[in-house]
């Protein structure tokens, strides 16, 4: 889609908001994962697209495929670009570049369960997070590109959620097996 046609549709969709903002409040799609046995997943969309994911070979995986973890950084690193080029088409501002990299460490320990030396479980998650954005256009200050990537992620759905995590309201069905 051309920068023009993604600025056009942004000020379509906020004029409706700002007239009927009940309209923005939705449910997203769906994520449904099925295991397909060791530790490979397959993770479906409602349009029927599909990624599988599987644990790197020393976690008894093949690694012939992405982890979710990658999949968490993959999600955050997509929305970020889809953001800033978004941001910059409402702007009028054609990039030439734009690349961005999400990064974290994590430390196995805590998706086994184990404690640290001071005997706290280690946590699972990750212990820290960054993106890097590559970013340019020929007729944009760096302040002015510095600025727009700032604006785009204070918006950024997946960024947002990682600052403001959420705690997940877990719901279990046992199945008649």
């Amino acid at each position: 889609m051309a920068a023009q046609d993604i600025a056009m549709a942004w000020r379509r969709m906020e004029s409706v908001l700002r007239r009927r903002p009940e309209f923005g409040l939705q449910d997203d799609a769906s994520a449904t994962a099925r295991w397909d046995g060791g530790t490979r997943v397959s993770c479906g969309h409602s349009n029927g697209r599909y990624v599988l994911t599987d644990m790197p070979v020393e976690l008894g995986g093949s690694g012939d495929q992405v982890s979710p973890g990658w999949l968490v950084r993959a999600g955050l690193a997509s929305c970020a670009a889809t953001g800033i080029a978004m941001v910059a088409a409402t702007r009028g501002i054609e990039l030439t570049e734009l690349e961005v990299v999400a990064k974290s460490r994590s430390d196995a320990r805590g998706f086994m369960g184990l404690v640290d030396i001071d005997g706290i479980v280690v946590d699972p998650g990750p212990q820290d997070l960054q993106l890097l954005v590559r970013i340019a256009s020929r007729q944009a200050t760096p302040e002015i590109l510095r600025a727009l990537v700032h604006e785009s992620q204070r918006n950024s759905p997946v960024t947002r959620s990682m600052e403001n995590a959420l705690p997940v309201d877990l719901h279990i069905e046992i199945g008649s097996d």
